[in-house]
């Protein structure tokens, strides 16, 4: 978490200026009369097909009496900005991005070694088959399975 380094907007809607600011988690700033905390912040990794960016905020804004009041305390989302907004009058923050590092992603699937169609597992419905990988070499159909008597009693209604 501690590599990691968020982009926040921070809009004052009382007259129109936007505030870019740069924190890694645990870090704040005040601006004016508004206080952002990012505790914490996730992108998702280049592998995945969903591209989200989050960021967990907290704002807390100065009230005419000089008191601290907490507007918001939750995650914010770049690509779904209303799915969790700032509800506040004068100010607005969003997520613009997260910088961060990811283990290696999976490994790449193994190409088979030797590509046969031929298998040497026994055919779907238990008919004896050759081979033609070994010539000569017959398989036994396995005997057919009888159903739990669970299964039979259930049926018998």
């Amino acid at each position: 978490m501690a590599q990691r380094v968020a982009v926040l907007g921070i809009l004052n809607k009382r007259n129109g200026i936007v505030q870019n600011v740069t924190l890694r988690p645990g870090q704040s700033v005040r601006w004016k009369d508004v206080i952002v905390r990012l505790r914490a912040c996730e992108t998702t990794a280049p592998w995945e097909e969903e591209k989200l960016t989050g960021a967990f905020v907290q704002v807390d804004v100065r009230r005419p009496d000089k008191s601290w009041n907490r507007v918001f305390s939750g995650w914010l989302y770049k690509e779904s900005p209303s799915l969790n907004v700032v509800e506040h009058p004068v100010y607005d923050v969003w997520p613009k991005s997260c910088a961060m590092t990811y283990p290696a992603g999976p490994p790449a699937p193994a190409a088979p070694a030797s590509s046969s169609n031929l298998s040497s597992a026994t055919k779907s419905g238990g008919a004896s088959k050759v081979s033609a990988a070994a010539p000569g070499n017959t398989t036994e159909p396995a005997p057919a399975a009888a159903p739990p008597p669970s299964a039979v009693a259930n049926n018998a209604t």
